[in-house]
């Protein structure tokens, strides 16, 4: 049998330029078929419409009884006319009458087509939501497009997503055709394909960012166990290794901070703090609180609360600008962090509480300090437990 070609290229060419399957455009010419058949006849239930995988060449049939006294022409077909068709045909049997669609009048083939481009609509809106609900809570790329009144068009490709004011780093502006990293925070489903909400400000977005700069983070020898944000200021980040031979705060800064100062300029020049990870509390806080230097930690695992004492010339310090480096700090832990100077503990007696004499400073937190690998250092200022870059400590 000569195959249809015109209708296999088309299908192909829709396979390939949409990502529909051609199973599901075959089926979808076949419901169109018997659409037509039921607009132009009445009725449908008994027709058939076949479509060879091979040739696509289609073939559309009712199926009709055999009877004496033919009672509804579009059900049952007499003895003689079915003995046209086929000649051992009898009463009770069915006779498959041939249908010829080039007889279907302008309405029901009209019909017929809106069948098939609604189904392809279908089809290519259920492909996209599956490739993009797929990369949620990932980052990708995306070309601006324009801003809708304070919220910003972003095309991903194949569809366009929406990066709403709450979710825009307070201060950012961005040009039509710039090209930005943003993180899919939710992918739904609508009649008008999906609808994709997309974020600058999400602490994961800093997250997969490393993932993609740190080949340690992306294998999984080095983790980020925890990550505290004020998008568009600083970011705090906390780091473990799974290898005691692979220095994490040094793999995620890279040399001469190669690394580091990608994803800082990635997120426009936002500051990123990066610590060690520590399961002992007291000393996670202390890291945490870095650069400024600490006497002594006293954490409650059970209450997540924290005493925390610093020198008298490290308190602003310990605060940070606004309170922020103490607040970053108690959001990276999970701690509620009360931080007081030397004197103000010495006036209040928590020294004493403590068993905290002169020179005692580390005893409270096991912290034995950590060395840091050569080639990680230049451009950079050491603190307790991180790297800083140089110039972003926080100012007294």
């Amino acid at each position: 049998m000569k195959e249809n070609k015109e209708l296999k290229e088309a299908l192909e060419l829709l396979e390939k330029e949409k990502d529909i399957s051609k199973e599901t455009l075959l089926e979808a010419i076949e419901n169109s078929l018997i659409q037509a058949c039921k607009t132009h006849f009445g009725k449908a239930d008994n027709v058939k419409a076949i479509i060879d995988r091979e040739t696509c060449n289609f073939s559309v049939y009712a199926e009709r009884e055999v009877a004496e006294n033919v009672e509804d022409p579009a059900l049952q077909i007499t003895l003689e006319e079915a003995r046209e068709i086929d000649p051992h045909l009898g009463i009770g049997d069915v006779a498959r009458v041939e249908i010829k669609s080039k007889e279907f009048g302008r309405i029901a083939t009209q019909n017929a087509k809106n069948v098939i481009l609604q189904k392809i609509r279908e089809e290519e809106r259920k492909v996209l939501f599956n490739q993009y609900y797929g990369k949620e809570k990932e980052v990708v790329t995306g070309i601006v497009q324009r801003y809708l009144g304070r919220n910003v068009s972003i095309n991903l490709g194949k569809v366009d997503a929406m990066l709403n004011e709450n979710e825009q780093v307070k201060g950012e502006t961005f040009m039509p055709t710039e090209r930005i990293k943003v993180y899919i925070l939710e992918v739904k489903d609508t009649t008008k394909g999906p609808r994709i909400l997309v974020s600058r400000t999400h602490p994961e977005l800093v997250k997969r960012l490393f993932e993609s700069e740190v080949a340690e983070v992306k294998d999984g020898t080095v983790e980020i166990r925890s990550i505290a944000r004020e998008a568009g200021s600083r970011t705090k980040m906390a780091v473990h290794s799974n290898d005691p031979n692979v220095d994490p705060v040094g793999a995620c800064v890279g040399i001469n901070g190669a690394r580091v100062n990608a994803v800082v300029e990635e997120l426009r020049g936002e500051k990123i703090d990066i610590i060690n990870w520590s399961d002992n509390s007291a000393l996670l806080i202390e890291n945490a609180l870095s650069p400024a230097k600490v006497i002594c930690v006293v954490a409650d695992d059970d209450e997540k609360t924290a005493q925390v004492i610093v020198p008298d010339y490290q308190l602003s310090l310990a605060i940070g600008k606004e309170g922020q480096n103490a607040r970053l700090a108690a959001r990276l832990t999970g701690f509620k962090i009360d931080i007081k100077s030397e004197t103000q503990a010495r006036e209040s007696g928590l020294l004493e509480e403590i068993g905290y004499e002169e020179g005692m400073e580390g005893e409270f937190d096991n912290y034995e300090g950590f060395e840091y690998e050569d080639g990680y250092e230049e451009g950079y200022e050491e603190g307790d437990g991180g790297y800083y870059p140089e110039g972003t400590v926080p100012q007294e």
